[in-house]
Parts: C-alpha cells; sequence; structure tokens
C-alpha cells in the first residue's frame, strides 16, 4: 500500500466507518462518535508500523495533550460549569423570556443569526461565540417548540461569519501573515466573497421563520438573572480571555444564585459539577481525535496531500482550487482551521506567485475554506461544544449548518467565475 495513503487511511477509516454504520441503521445519531473514534486510533495505532508500540503510544497521548487541545477542553469544562450553574439559577430561562419578548416568532431565526455574526466578529472566536449564544438558542427552541439542533446551528454558522472576518481572528491573522498582506485588504476581497452567502442565508431564515410558532406562554423575565450572560458578552467583546470570561460568569451565577434563593451553596457545588460531567464525552471525542490526527501528521499524512495536489496545478483557477483542496484536507486531518492555514500556507504563498495569484485572495481562499470544513466536521471544536451545550448529537447539527456549507459554496463559485474581479 502507498506510503501517503497508508498514512492517511486511519482519517479514512473513522469516515467510511461511520457513514457505514449510520447507514446501516437508518440513524446517524445511532452510532456513538467515541467508539468510532476508538476503533480508528486502534487502527492508527496498529498500522504505525516503522515505530515500536511505546513510541506509537507515546506519538498518540503527545496529540492528545497538545497544549492547543488541553486549553479547548478547559474551555469545555467551564464552559459546562458555566451552562448548569446559568440554567441552574434561571439565567438562560429568563434570558429567553426577554428574547422572546423582543423578537416576534418570525424574526428568531434571523434575529440569532445577525446576533451571532455581531458577536463573533466583535470578539473575533466563534468559541466566545458558540459558548454565549448557544444555551439561549437551545432554550428558545424548547419555547417554541422548535428543532434545537437547527437552532444550534443558527449559532455555529454565525459564530463563523467573525471567525471568517474578524481582525482579531486567528484565523485572519495567520492567513494575512503568511500571505503578507494587510487585514483591511483581506477584508474587503473576503467580504465581498461571503457577502451573498450572508444573503442567502438570511434569507432562508427568514422565510423558515414563518412556520415558528410563538410560545402560548413567556414567563417572566427577572433582569438581574441576565446579568451573568450580559457580563460574558461584555467582557468578550472587549478582548478579556474566554477562561477568565466564562470563570466571571460562573461566580456571578453563584454570588446571584445564592443570595437569590435560586439554589444554596452547595446546589451551586453540585450544578458546577453536573455541567462539567456533561462535557465528559466531548472531551473524550477531542483527546482522541487530537492522538489520531497526531499519528497521521508524524506518518507524514498531511505532507503526503500537499505534495500530489500541488504537483497537479494547471492555470490560475486550478491554482486556486489545490490551495483551496490543500487547506480543507489538511483541516480535515487537524480540526483546527488556524492550524490548517499555517500548515499550508508557505506553499499557498508559492503558488501564488507561480501563477500570478493576487495574494489577498488567496488569503481569502485560505481562511473562508478552513472555516467551511472546521464548521462541518462532527470532531471539530465549535460542533463539539456546541452539542454538549445544547444536549444533542454534534451529527444532528450538521444538516442545519447552511452558513458554512453557503461559504464554501461562494468561495468555490469566486475561483469558478472569477470574481472579485479586481483581484482574480
Amino acid at each position: 500500500m502507498n506510503k501517503g495513503f497508508l498514512a492517511l487511511s486511519p482519517l479514512i477509516v473513522f469516515v467510511v466507518l461511520y457513514l457505514v454504520l449510520s447507514l446501516v441503521a437508518g440513524d446517524f445519531s445511532s452510532v456513538p462518535l467515541t467508539v468510532v473514534f476508538l476503533i480508528s486510533s486502534v487502527y492508527a495505532v496498529a498500522t504505525s508500523t516503522k515505530f515500536s508500540l511505546k513510541e506509537r503510544i507515546d506519538i498518540y497521548g503527545q496529540g492528545a495533550s497538545m497544549p492547543n487541545l488541553l486549553l479547548m477542553l478547559w474551555i469545555y469544562v467551564l464552559a459546562g460549569a458555566f451552562s448548569q450553574s446559568a440554567k441552574g439559577m434561571g439565567a438562560i430561562d429568563t434570558t429567553v423570556n426577554l428574547a422572546l419578548n423582543i423578537l416576534p416568532p418570525s424574526m428568531i431565526l434571523p434575529g440569532l443569526f445577525v446576533t451571532a455574526c455581531f458577536i463573533s466578529i466583535s470578539i473575533g472566536t466563534s468559541v466566545g461565540t458558540v459558548v454565549t449564544l448557544v444555551p439561549i438558542a437551545a432554550g428558545i427552541a424548547t419555547q417554541t417548540n422548535s428543532n434545537v439542533a437547527l437552532l444550534t446551528a443558527v449559532i455555529v454558522g454565525g459564530a463563523y461569519f467573525g471567525d471568517n472576518l474578524s481582525f482579531i481572528s486567528d484565523t485572519t491573522v495567520v492567513a494575512t501573515q503568511t500571505q503578507g498582506v494587510m487585514m483591511k485588504d483581506k477584508f474587503k476581497v473576503n467580504l465581498m466573497i461571503v457577502v451573498p452567502a450572508v444573503v442567502v442565508v438570511l434569507a432562508v431564515y427568514a422565510f423558515m421563520g414563518f412556520g415558528m410558532q410563538a410560545p402560548t406562554h413567556v414567563g417572566q423575565t427577572d433582569l438581574l438573572k441576565v446579568i451573568p450572560y450580559l457580563a460574558v458578552l461584555v467582557t468578550a467583546v472587549c478582548g478579556l480571555n474566554v477562561m477568565a470570561v466564562l470563570v466571571l460568569g460562573i461566580a456571578l451565577c453563584g454570588i446571584i444564585g445564592v443570595l437569590g434563593g435560586s439554589y444554596d451553596f452547595y446546589g451551586w457545588l453540585n450544578a458546577l459539577g453536573n455541567g462539567i460531567v456533561g462535557m465528559g464525552e466531548l472531551i473524550i471525542i477531542a483527546m482522541m481525535a487530537g492522538g489520531m490526527l497526531e499519528i497521521i501528521k508524524v506518518n507524514d499524512g498531511i505532507d503526503y496531500i500537499i505534495e500530489k495536489l500541488s504537483g497537479r496545478i494547471r492555470g490560475k483557477r486550478g491554482a486556486e482550487f489545490s490551495i483551496a483542496a490543500l487547506v480543507s484536507l489538511v483541516n480535515l486531518c487537524t480540526a483546527n482551521n488556524t492550524v490548517a492555514i499555517l500548515t499550508v500556507g508557505n506553499i499557498a504563498k508559492q503558488i501564488s506567485e507561480k501563477f500570478g495569484i493576487d495574494p489577498r485572495k488567496t488569503a481569502s481562499i485560505l481562511d473562508t475554506f478552513s472555516c467551511t470544513i472546521q464548521g462541518i466536521i462532527p470532531y471539530g471544536v465549535q460542533i463539539l461544544l456546541a452539542a454538549g451545550l445544547a444536549h444533542v448529537q454534534p451529527v444532528d447539527i450538521i444538516p442545519y449548518l447552511y452558513y458554512p456549507f453557503a461559504i464554501g459554496i461562494a468561495a468555490s463559485l469566486s475561483i469558478l467565475l472569477r470574481y472579485p474581479k479586481r483581484y482574480s
């Protein structure tokens, strides 16, 4: 078997196994991702024969404990604790009631999407947007008898608007730095590419909103209990680290909840504990994905992708599509859009220079396609976190992720139809 293909085969085993088992069962949510990742991980360790068994296990362990991954796991823990403590003291219910009193039923979907877009472009992180808004969206879905996965996907989609465009987003910083362009120039090109997708998705949500039912009874709004969410939102927009934001939210929930009689001190501790335990499955999935993907990396699976794609370029369209395919495939193998851009950034710059591609367009392609892939893989940080907060399966969310799919289509059309013309 080709060494490069063998290096990638754990990811292929994961995808094929999950699809086949789900299709046989007739239900994607009936197949636990933890089990599929376990089988794929065992296969990855077993087939890395150029290392000793101890070395393979060490490599897997290193991948499962990378600093970036551990940071995300701590965010999972804090997000789970914040979500449950906020729920226990009534913050979610009262925030949902406030939203339902302000928004007519037909405007709930577009309203949530615009809110997520605004917050994500302000704070530059999709994770912070998901943490802030998904519990509220899930509560609105319950109150209006709507699809929880759909409303969760609305937030995740809006979160990627800012991840893709914000001046303080990691992906924007890395894309512009690797291509040597100014952020404002990349923003202009990127905005022209994704605006059609934004308009279409908003129109779809507005149309779907006509079928939403108003809740039979909207409870009272206790504005004091909205303070933890407002504090999380304001401090995140001000640029405070997401972990510090969540710690502040947890503390405010405890203070307001205990003083207001929503729960006593031990009730608050139990809420925190339940929230942390509820994130257990997602933490395990993230660690197994990290270990498996590290084995793919050390076996030169990513280098194999880059070599194969970069050697088949013909013309400007082919060059741009190759850059898009490179960053997309590496994102599949790393489950991290920032790392994917960093990995292929230099070779994308070389391809751009060789074929005369505007570096501002290249930076936009790298950012947009990486956000598309990161936004639709069930083992991505954002979807795992959103699923945990909304208490649904990651695969339940994917069919409703209209915005990540839409920006992928828009970016593909920008390559095919050569727009924005000035930069193509």
